[in-house]
């Protein structure tokens, strides 16, 4: 089934560490929120890895340099090198270079991620709009980013140089909750500026390109958290995704996804890597569980595991009984088949209350 086209969750009777030689994942909200490994990544991991499938990881988080973020990954139990790792700064930073002569100046609004790929494609970072740079590049700063370096980027931008963005991620999830992430920053510049910046982050073809180029991937599966980011990026790249409910998106977004942001698959966490994948059966009227009620949905009833899914009378209806992620695997089928091109506007609240999601 092409992306394009998607109305269900895909199956496959093959686990994904085996079905593809490359794993580009996310990492807050996937192996990690607020620096603390999720339950359950670690270990999937490292079986994925010894299996054979190339882990790389792939961060719109532009504050930390790759060896840091290897470092970190080590420690949490998951070895990683710098190679492995691929940024938003790394991503923005041949952007800029493309378009800059060699040696330019830079003013960076944001952390050493965005300095050190700067350095490695032969810029040179400034810090004031008076040092003459030739672009301003904003990337996540950290929850410590001074007010003032937003006014410096302005300064610059308003005097027309031209202005970068590593990425327009608007939250990120931390060990508190979500705060803030670097699209909401780039808002505050966008908004006293009238400028629109040219982004490198997923989902858009800069970041793809970048990973692609890094890791050499030919089957490579896109791992995320987030809708808007790792699956449309998945979806904008013609790569097959994985969505995991450990971080920013919840049931209730993922039946209303629009076709560019419904993944292949979905599961829980970083298990999923290690399993096949159940089937999503049905897409015409039948009888069953749905049936029993009197009601079948006008776009078919769906089943997976013991649940059956259908839209009607307004909402999604579901029955039958199991594994809550195979129940919210037939919702995804009706909404989205009954969304078509479009966003499901079915009431879905006492479907997803049967399912404790």
């Amino acid at each position: 089934m092409s992306q394009q086209s998607r109305t269900r969750p895909s199956g496959s009777t093959t686990a994904l560490n085996e079905a593809y030689d490359t794993a580009l994942l996310d990492l807050d909200g996937v192996v990690y929120a607020g620096g603390e490994a999720i339950a359950y990544a670690v270990e999937s991991l490292n079986t994925a890895r010894d299996a054979g499938m190339r882990l790389a990881y792939v961060t719109n988080n532009a504050l930390r340099p790759p060896d840091t973020v290897a470092a970190h990954l080590t420690e949490l139990g998951v070895p990683a090198d710098p190679a492995d790792v691929i940024t938003s700064a790394q991503a923005v930073s041949r952007l800029i270079a493309e378009q800059l002569p060699q040696g330019s100046r830079v003013l960076v609004i944001g952390g050493d991620g965005l300095r050190i790929a700067l350095r490695e494609r032969g810029l040179e970072p400034v810090e004031s709009a008076d040092d003459d740079p030739a672009a301003v590049v904003q990337g996540y700063g950290g929850p410590d980013l001074a007010w003032g370096r937003f006014a410096e980027a302005c300064y610059a931008i308003n005097r027309g140089v031209p202005w970068f963005a590593s990425n327009t991620d608007l939250t990120i999830p931390s060990a508190r909750g979500i705060m803030p992430g670097n699209g909401a920053a780039v808002e505050v510049v966008r908004i006293a500026t009238g400028a629109e910046p040219q982004v490198a982050g997923k989902p858009l073809p800069p970041m793809h390109r970048e990973t692609i180029l890094r890791t050499g991937a030919k089957r490579a599966l896109v791992v995320g958290d987030r809708l808007d980011t790792d699956i449309e990026g998945a979806f904008n790249g013609g790569v097959d995704s994985l969505l995991v409910l450990t971080g920013v998106t919840d049931a209730a977004q993922l039946l209303t996804a629009e076709p560019q942001h419904r993944p292949t698959y979905v599961d829980a966490d970083l298990r999923g890597l290690l399993t096949g994948q159940p089937e999503v059966t049905g897409g015409t009227d039948v009888t069953g569980a749905a049936g029993a009620t009197g009601v079948t949905g006008a776009t078919g009833t769906f089943g997976c595991g013991g649940w059956t899914a259908y839209a009607g009378g307004g909402a999604l209806v579901l029955d039958g009984g199991g594994a809550a992620l195979d129940g919210l695997r037939a919702l995804c089928a009706a909404a989205w088949t009954d969304a078509g091109d479009g966003s499901c506007t079915l009431d879905a609240g006492k479907a997803l209350a049967k399912l404790g999601l």
